[in-house]
């Protein structure tokens, strides 16, 4: 019967050995099945996209000016970088992006020509933005509606 014991004692020893061997094995073939990791890219702003967010902080700037009722200045010539500019995704500049930047562009150029009414003028350009960003990408809309003058 001690002999007994002893084998059977010896038996589950020798056999947990074994399946601790083959655990030991499984992570290393799972390390192999799993997928590789993602390279991390940093996310480089389109043309465009540098573009608007550079005329974000220049109408910003524009906006005190008019409610403190200092000069306006002259237009900025780089806006007119909005109609070669690339975009992230380059079939956004259609017919309907091309009407919208010249809408701008007009509105914008009308805060310069005619500084009596600025208010007016540069509210019509925050509203192209707003009409464009509605057929295009409504993400920034409510960052861009902070910019209408009260």
């Amino acid at each position: 019967m001690k002999n007994y014991i002893m084998l059977l004692l010896c038996g589950a020893v020798f056999f947990s050995g074994c399946s601790k061997k083959e655990d030991e094995a499984k992570p290393e073939a799972l390390k192999e099945a799993a997928p590789a990791k993602k390279e991390f890219r940093m996310y480089e702003m389109s043309e465009m996209a540098a573009l608007m967010e550079q005329m974000y902080a220049e109408n910003q700037q524009l906006k005190q000016r008019i409610i403190k009722g200092d000069t306006i200045g002259e237009f900025p010539q780089h806006f007119m970088e909005i109609h070669a500019s690339a975009m992230t995704d380059p079939s956004d500049n259609d017919a309907f992006f091309k009407a919208q930047a010249a809408k701008f562009i007009a509105a914008q150029e009308q805060i310069y020509k005619d500084p009596a009414n600025a208010k007016q003028h540069f509210n019509d350009a925050v509203s192209s933005c707003v009409a464009c960003h509605q057929g295009k990408c409504e993400g920034p809309i409510p960052r861009i509606k902070k910019l209408y003058i009260k």
